[in-house]
């Protein structure tokens, strides 16, 4: 596939376009015209990129590329090594960020709650493009049946603020965001969630969970957003016969 057809295909699919973002959505740097084989990753680190070498690939598409609002804008150090390796080995880079958070089937909320079983209600404000989504369990489950989980399904163990004096309340509704979506922990509370989940936690995340009396998970940036990526290169194997390999360079963070 000739790798300006493969962007315009990934644009359209999650609808970068029309999405205000933190970083440049789509191909951030050209390689090889035509495109076979395509390494998927949460983050294009160098291990990653080195790991992409390995297997030939033609392209890398991740959740995480460069280019973020705010960073210094010089291509050296780390950054320049990463991006001078790519050149090198006319390898492609596509990078989807709040897209694919959000996409409503391959994105990294819906594809966290099918792992976790969860029945999506709604998200935030009826909006199918946010960055919160709420909904509930079949049934009340224990927080430890829940921590249990997240630490099964996810392969990380989660930390778990419980509420005051309320360790042992049921779970039925949650809420959650993916990776840095700990604010969104008040917006979870306003709805009289019984629990809350995402990525990151902030050193205020802790009191709050406690002071609003909801159940708080945080279960990893990286664990919570392996899932949108992997399903996005699943859909172009199976769509477009590309050859896709997901690799998951682990971070405990």
């Amino acid at each position: 596939m000739n790798n300006m057809i493969l962007e315009k295909i990934l644009n359209e699919k999650l609808s970068s376009n029309v999405i205000q973002d933190y970083s440049p959505n789509g191909m951030q740097i050209e390689g090889k015209t035509e495109i076979q084989r395509i390494v998927t990753g949460v983050t294009a680190s160098q291990e990653l990129i080195d790991r992409s070498i390995n297997y030939n690939a033609d392209a890398l598409l991740v959740h995480h590329g460069y280019f973020w609002k705010g960073e210094l804008e010089p291509i050296k150090g780390i950054k320049g090594k990463r991006i001078r390796t790519l050149i090198k080995h006319d390898i492609n880079l596509y990078s989807y960020h709040l897209p694919l958070d959000i996409h409503p089937t391959l994105g990294n909320n819906v594809e966290l709650a099918r792992l976790l079983d969860i029945e999506i209600q709604s998200a935030l404000e009826g909006n199918t493009s946010s960055l919160f989504m709420f909904g509930k369990f079949k049934q009340s489950i224990m927080p430890s049946i829940l921590f249990d989980k997240i630490a099964r399904v996810l392969n990380r163990i989660p930390l778990h603020i419980h509420p005051n004096n309320m360790n042992n309340k049921l779970i039925q509704t949650v809420g959650w965001s993916t990776g840095a979506g700990q604010d969104y922990i008040e917006k979870a509370s306003q709805y009289n969630l019984d629990a809350f989940i995402s990525g990151e936690i902030s050193e205020r995340t802790s009191h709050l969970a406690r002071e609003l009396n909801i159940h708080y998970f945080c279960a990893g940036h990286h664990a919570t957003e392996r899932y949108g990526i992997k399903a996005l290169g699943n859909w172009l194997a199976s769509r477009y016969n590309l050859d896709v390999q997901f690799i998951d360079v682990d971070n405990p963070a």
